[in-house]
């Protein structure tokens, strides 16, 4: 695995060197469609239904457990905060879902207090336009699609999004970011692609076309919509809260893989977000909002 590790970080260096040359001796606008391009085509000969398959069953398999401790020292997994040892792991899919001790994750307990759903990097927060769209790292995509539903979609219109991105280190359960009632669930999509930076920026239309459950949650000053959006090769988003009623805090699902959480806030339900530099590192419980005061 460090030998793995070792060739991802140098075919990086040298990923980033070619780009580099590539920006020096060609106009950006024609470089950009020529990565876009190859990019589009590596990931779409790798996202097929096989590899997917491939993928998760290996995940699942329990040869994957021996995988479990190198991929935890690699990624720096602060075990102390899990439940159980790595030993318990029966396989990698295991240890991806796994559990945090109780108290891990104290949770902002003040009544006006959004908190982070996930632990995640708060990669953007803007506004959503009039004409129903959001910008993220300087591409603009469709909440009329991320939703897919026209009926609940005008309520988000002039409110605010936030896009929180999971990579494979993150603890991967997903917990309601507010106290209130669960108005509608749903699913879309079928294939996903990645949704890290490069995905992001040379992707096409990830966080709108990939698979992804939908939760709409009613607080006291509106609605909140929160956006499970699946990752590369494996859909596997689990839903574990079933109930209308949900709690800030409570776990409303998992997912399998590294992922992202889009938060669709209604018009004018918040007065104010987090005033930090963007990207920064959040975790479960944390503020990110602030409730409009009734």
């Amino acid at each position: 695995m460090e030998m793995v590790k070792n060739i991802l970080i140098i075919s990086n260096d040298w990923c980033s060197c070619f780009i580099r040359l590539l920006h020096e001796n060609f106009p950006i606008t024609e470089v950009n469609t020529l990565f876009q391009t190859i990019y589009r085509f590596m990931i779409e000969l790798t996202n097929g239904r096989w590899s997917s398959l491939l993928l998760k069953r290996f995940a699942t398999s329990h040869m994957s457990r021996y995988v479990v401790p190198h991929f935890s020292r690699i990624y720096q997994i602060d075990t102390e905060e899990m439940e159980g040892d790595l030993k318990e792991f029966s396989t990698l899919h295991d240890f991806f879902i796994r559990k945090l001790r109780k108290g891990s994750r104290p949770i902002n307990q003040d009544a006006q207090a959004v908190t982070s759903p996930v632990d995640a990097v708060l990669e953007e927060v803007g506004p959503i336009s009039e004409q129903k769209l959001i910008e993220v790292k300087g591409k603009t995509y469709s909440i009329e699609e991320m939703l897919g539903n026209d009926a609940l979609l005008q309520k988000y219109i002039n409110g605010t999004f936030m896009v929180l991105y999971l990579s494979p280190s993150h603890y991967h359960r997903i917990h309601s970011p507010i106290t209130g009632r669960v108005t509608a669930s749903w699913t879309l999509g079928k294939k996903s692609y990645p949704v890290n930076s490069l995905g992001l920026k040379y992707g096409k239309s990830t966080l709108s076309k990939n698979y992804r459950t939908v939760t709409e949650i009613k607080h006291q000053t509106g609605h909140i919509a929160v956006v499970k959006v699946g990752a590369m090769f494996v859909n596997s988003i689990e839903v574990t809260h079933e109930n209308e009623h949900v709690e800030k805090g409570q776990e409303l699902a998992y997912f399998t893989f590294g992922s992202t959480v889009v938060l669709l806030f209604e018009k004018d339900s918040i007065q104010s977000t987090l005033e930090k530099s963007l990207p920064f590192p959040i975790k479960v419980g944390e503020r990110i909002a602030l409730l409009k005061e009734t």
